[in-house]
């Protein structure tokens, strides 16, 4: 079921960002507003378009955020591997997305400390 999901949430988020996707939303649109004063503007026309929107961007944001997610964890996976393979990468950096805020804002601080030391 997982894998199913994340093909299909990884296959509509590649689509949903297509040009053809877009072409489709503005037909869309383009046609529901030509509609207009065929049904003299009403709130039923309004209202079509509002719950279309609504569904649709409703169901987008598990689909993309499950694609953000995973290429999130794909992308820390590929980094730890790199501190791993490096001698000079301090190891204690692998999984430090996981860390608390506090431990994180030390971590930010000591490179902030670094950068102003590299600029001398």
């Amino acid at each position: 079921m997982r894998d199913i999901f994340r093909k299909f949430a990884g296959n509509v988020s590649r689509w949903a960002g297509s040009p053809g996707a877009f072409f489709i939303a503005v037909v869309v649109l383009f046609i529901w507003g030509i509609t207009g004063p065929l049904f003299k503007f009403s709130d039923s026309w309004q209202l079509v378009i509002n719950t279309g929107t609504t569904i649709v961007t409703f169901l987008m944001v598990f689909l993309i955020q499950n694609t953000q997610n995973r290429e999130s964890r794909a992308i820390n996976l590929k980094l730890d591997e790199l501190i791993r393979a490096i001698s000079k990468a301090r190891n204690d950096m692998i999984d430090v997305e996981n860390v608390s805020e506090d431990e994180m804002e030390k971590v930010e601080d000591q490179f902030h400390r670094l950068m102003k030391q590299l600029r001398k």
